[in-house]
């Protein structure tokens, strides 16, 4: 008899101060893949005219909205708000896990908080979160990347120029300004203007090969699974499109340090290729037959990362 699936139950607890609603469809998304957000709720100055943004979001997924009047200014209400809400529903015992969305660092010791307490942590900020919130948590999310296409060109696209007003040539108490155009690079030089930057595969060699490592059992394999769960733990914040890579399994079929096998069940395993210019030894069938095949084994299921 086939086991019932096994659903988790998170907190999402988001900090509207800064937080865009433009990513709810991507977070509710990510969270969606980790299991199911019993709990969804936003903590925000929403009396004022500021986070008028949010409200057809809030309606759209069901986000319920509290109040946090600043009565004091330069004081953020909303934060104190978010972390006594949290440690109530921690102390409940519902929740497998919690994820935090907010780029500020103040919320760092509350991650570390719940994570002492068994739960999972799941950080969700964009780029410039502080590397201490980061690490805080068990595997953090760039917002950045959430976005959804047309909000993503708009942010390349950047801010519009500001014109400055003319100085009127007549006016004695004004002089203009000469400021003599720049010489435009040879067309050689102009760099690539890419999205993003994307890294070489081999700069996360390191810490695939040492996920892997930690991931190996006795048959000298490493459960894909097994994979995932300590690149969490090794890199929260680690992100294969920040390799050119859509997929995690996508790193290790791109990669000459990395094997891949499906089992009888369909799970990926995935072997460190020994450093060696010949084949592997003969009494080594599996792996011999893997190392005479890679790097053409490209027909394993793309894992979602």
């Amino acid at each position: 008899m086939a086991k019932a699936a096994v659903t988790y139950h998170f907190a999402v607890l988001i900090d509207a101060d800064n937080t865009s609603p433009q990513i709810a469809a991507g977070l509710f998304a990510a969270v969606a893949k980790l299991g199911e957000a019993s709990v969804r709720r936003i903590y925000g100055p929403f009396s004022g005219t500021r986070l008028k943004s949010w409200a057809e979001t809030l309606a759209a997924y069901a986000i319920v909205p509290h109040q946090a009047f600043a009565n004091t200014q330069g004081k953020n209400a909303s934060d104190i708000a978010l972390v006594i809400d949290a440690m109530d529903l921690l102390h409940t015992g519902r929740f497998d896990g919690f994820c935090l969305v907010s780029s500020d660092s103040d919320f760092t010791r509350l991650a570390a908080r719940i994570r002492e307490q068994g739960l999972a942590v799941y950080g969700f900020g964009t780029a410039t979160t502080p590397e201490s919130a980061r690490q805080a948590c068990k595997q953090f999310f760039d917002t950045g990347t959430l976005l959804p296409p047309t909000a993503k060109a708009a942010k390349a696209k950047g801010k519009r120029a500001v014109k400055l007003p003319l100085l009127e040539p007549d006016d004695p108490f004004t002089v203009p300004l000469q400021i003599p155009a720049p010489e435009p690079l040879p067309a050689a030089a102009l760099p690539p203007l890419p999205r993003s930057v994307i890294q070489p595969i081999g700069a996360a060699a390191g810490l695939l090969e040492q996920a892997v490592a930690l991931a190996t059992g006795a048959n000298r394999w490493a459960s894909f699974n097994g994979v995932v769960t300590a690149i969490g733990e090794l890199a929260p914040d680690f992100n294969p499109k920040s390799y050119g890579c859509s997929k995690l399994s996508l790193l290790f079929t791109n990669s000459d340090r990395f094997t891949i096998r499906r089992d009888k069940k369909k799970q990926i395993h995935v072997r460190l290729l020994p450093l060696q210019d010949g084949p592997p030894e003969a009494d080594d069938e599996d792996l011999y037959r893997c190392w005479s095949q890679h790097p053409g084994y490209d027909d394993a299921d793309e894992i979602p990362f």
